[in-house]
């Protein structure tokens, strides 16, 4: 009996010491934390076995507990990491792995615990560690769950599972034991501790699939489990009693967990419609930029309308003599003065430089009649300080048809109209 208290002991030492010899396709962080959880667990059991055939000099059983305890936080960590198909999780993406494993744990523990509680004794430590480790044996699982709901299935996803499935089956069926005055130093729960364990370790030998996903956690999941969460606190508030008190903890925690997701998400959704914004837009003047313009225009269609490309006259020699700073805010007043002349429903761009674009949902006489007010703009000097500035515009005009090149009618109207200082040239003129 002592020679399989030391063997038993032996293997899961064993264990830790092979992760140091892990392929090294694995996350190092990854498996860091299983070596940690794995060396808790073993020092939890050392001391467990030898509590049953020693007397040892401290209180050996709430010191097991406790390492036993401090297993999980560190699988926590460790198994969605090495079970993970990518080598960068967003923080939404653990967010909502952690919302499934709570709502799902917390369904759990008001199903598969609570039943067992009634025949447990008043000791208070005690009655905490049986239920904590099926709870955590529940969110563990359901972490492992929410991991392969993002991912193909791979051989290491199947034997770790596995594992952990066996580990927590262990958990329970000892819970079970223990409460029944059948558990015995041998049990086959014991046995299922070592499997589940091994199994895991295993896992590390094999290469995650390179079909990785991409698509992240599927949000029905994350909604159903706020939803089990939602309805269990209710059910706990309208009927006290019906279920234990101590549900409240994983219930509530998912729940403020899905509150600090959607804040992270809403943040970041107000982050990507700025840089999308940013992307579109003139960081000098503020207008609409060439992608915009051009994104709009492919979004015209047959539609009646038309595009002008505006070229300021004169302006090199000026940006030139004065300096980038006046010439930038010679800029900024053009386009002022531009966007003054236009009708609401037009969309002005800088081009870059100093050309415009003008997108015009408008016939022929129309947009002539607009071109004709952006050139007028042009007709009084720019006021920069002391300084009395004359420019000129050259402006193409292109209606939009059927041959699909709006872009380049608009821009040799436009060099017909400088070439020859017509000021204005509509495309169809020559």
């Amino acid at each position: 009996m002592y020679l399989d208290l030391w063997i038993y002991n032996a293997i899961p030492i064993l264990f830790v010491v092979s992760l140091i010899r892990v392929p090294s396709f694995n996350d190092h962080i990854g498996i860091a934390f299983l070596g940690l959880a794995m060396g808790l667990w073993a020092a939890g059991s050392l001391i467990s076995s030898l509590s049953v055939f020693y007397t040892l000099n401290f209180p050996s059983e709430l010191a097991s507990n406790v390492l036993y305890m401090l297993f999980y936080p560190a699988a926590f960590i460790a198994l969605p990491r090495l079970l993970s198909q990518r080598s960068r999780i967003s923080a939404v993406e653990i967010l909502d792995s952690t919302i499934i494993a709570l709502g799902l744990g917390s369904l759990g523990t008001a199903l598969f615990v609570a039943p067992v509680l009634p025949r447990l004794n008043g000791d208070m430590v005690m009655t905490f560690f049986a239920i904590f480790y099926p709870v955590g044996d529940l969110i563990l699982v359901a972490s492992i769950i929410s991991s392969l709901l993002s991912q193909r299935i791979s051989k290491r996803a199947i034997v770790a599972s596995t594992g952990i499935f066996i580990y927590a089956f262990s958990d329970f069926l000892f819970l079970w034991l223990h409460v029944n005055n059948k558990y015995t130093f041998g049990s086959i729960s014991d046995d299922g501790w070592l499997v589940g364990i091994a199994l895991i370790v295993m896992s590390t030998q094999f290469q995650a699939s390179e079909r990785s996903s991409h698509e992240g956690v599927n949000p029905v999941f994350v909604a159903l489990s706020v939803f089990l969460s939602a309805t269990l606190l209710g059910i706990i508030t309208i009927r006290p009693g019906y279920f234990p008190s101590f549900i409240l903890l994983p219930t509530l925690l998912t729940l403020l967990v899905a509150f600090i997701r959607m804040t992270i998400a809403l943040r970041q959704a107000r982050s990507l419609g700025t840089e999308r914004t940013l992307a579109r837009t003139d960081e000098l003047t503020g207008l609409s930029n060439r992608r915009k313009l051009i994104t709009e225009m492919q979004e015209i269609g047959n539609s009646e309308g038309a595009l002008l490309i505006l070229d300021l006259d004169g302006f090199k020699p000026v940006n030139d003599s004065f300096g980038h700073d006046i010439g930038d805010e010679i800029l900024k007043q053009v386009a002022m003065r531009f966007h003054r002349a236009l009708p609401p429903d037009a969309t002005l761009a800088r081009l870059g430089g100093d050309e415009f674009g003008v997108l015009l949902h408008a016939n022929y006489e129309t947009s002539m009649e607009v071109a004709l007010a952006l050139h007028a703009t042009m007709s009084y000097p720019f006021l920069i300080g002391k300084e009395s500035i004359d420019l000129g515009v050259s402006i193409g005009v292109a209606a939009n048809n059927d041959e699909h090149d709006l872009l380049h009618r608009a821009d040799v109207a436009m060099y017909r109209a400088k070439r020859e200082s017509l000021g204005v040239a509509h495309f169809d003129f020559f």
